[in-house]
């Protein structure tokens, strides 16, 4: 028998397929689900207007109906243009379990490897080259051919998964920054930026050029944040109207040639007490040997990074922008620093 909750069944499995939408393709789905319930049974008592508290309601709805699953269907903006997007997402904190209903364990451990190495990435750039990430397929068990890990790379990112830019660079999407956000934080919480404005995690966007100046921000945020104030929140300096010099560039902007030429590890204590031997080693090593120089060694078991500060669309009005500053104040992430 055809009932009203019909209609969260009908978009919930056009919203299965598709993973991320906006906003706007996301109600557009809503209105086509209703008219398929209603073709169905034209007498089936529906309460549609179109409105936005409408369409919250349903929202709702929609949400309480996945409770049960884990999952949940989440608001989100894009870091760049901050568009609305909604993603169906799941909100265990056991990693990448949504991955594992589409992808094999192996699969599943390159994505891993190549998150590892956009969330590693020097200077804040938080992306990664096809080369590099294709040299990740090194470090999965079972083994991967490269075109095997090329398919892999192109199904992520039709899935919504990753991003890949017109340089050919790898990046977070903001589905996996939402449903990963549990994993990201406890396996990287030394890389995680935060929005000074929104404090949202930020991968792309702007930073203050202050040295030892924590503020980061959003594209979007810096755009519409600049519309009432020219100055940084925390520090004061001033900043251009645009996105542009002095300020550092966080993202893909920000790298450099050169610096995808070596993998990544992350840092850990093991890891300090493996180099530590290894040297060690070496000294006695040549102590025994009467060579007079040391060679050097690399650390592959850490990332060295510099020990500095780091790091909606209506804006408010001027006169609060005291208050402001001394919440933005309170608000600024510390992290270490990435930049060069």
């Amino acid at each position: 028998m055809v009932s009203a909750d019909d209609v969260q069944r009908v978009f919930l499995q056009a919203m299965l397929s598709r993973g991320v939408l906006s906003e706007n393709l996301a109600k557009l789905l809503w209105a086509r689900s209703v008219e398929v319930v209603k073709a169905a049974d034209e007498h089936v008592d529906i309460q549609y207007t179109g409105s936005d508290t409408s369409w919250d309601a349903f929202v709702a709805k929609v949400n309480k109906s996945l409770d049960a699953l884990d999952l949940g269907f989440r608001l989100v903006q894009d870091e760049l243009t901050g568009k609305k997007m909604y993603v169906l997402a799941n909100l265990k904190d056991d990693e990448v379990a949504q991955l594992a209903t589409d992808y094999t364990a192996g699969e599943i451990a390159f994505f891993k490897a190549v998150v590892e190495q956009i969330m590693l990435a020097p200077r804040e750039a938080y992306s990664v080259s096809s080369l590099a990430a294709l040299r990740e397929v090194s470090q999965v068990k079972p083994t991967m051919s490269k075109s095997q890990a090329e398919d892999v790379l192109t199904s992520l990112v039709a899935n919504g998964w990753l991003l890949k830019s017109k340089r050919g660079r790898y990046s977070l999407s903001v589905r996996t920054q939402l449903e990963l956000q549990p994993y990201l934080k406890n396996t990287y919480p030394d890389e995680i930026l935060e929005c000074t404005i929104c404090q949202e995690m930020v991968t792309k966007g702007f930073a203050c050029h202050t040295p030892n100046c924590k503020v980061r921000v959003h594209t979007y945020c810096f755009t519409q944040t600049r519309k009432h104030r020219s100055s940084c929140p925390a520090c004061n300096i001033d900043w251009p109207r645009n996105g542009s010099t002095p300020l550092l560039s966080v993202g893909e902007d920000a790298a450099k040639q050169g610096d995808d030429q070596r993998r990544r590890a992350k840092h850990t204590p093991q890891s300090d007490d493996d180099s530590d031997e290894e040297e060690e080693a070496d000294t006695s090593q040549e102590q025994e040997q009467e060579q007079p120089k040391r060679s050097q060694r690399t650390r592959t078991g850490k990332v060295l990074r510099m020990e500095v500060g780091e790091d909606n669309e209506d804006g408010k009005d001027e006169g609060n922008d005291d208050d402001d500053d001394e919440s933005l104040k309170k608000s600024q992430p510390s992290r270490r620093s990435s930049r060069k």
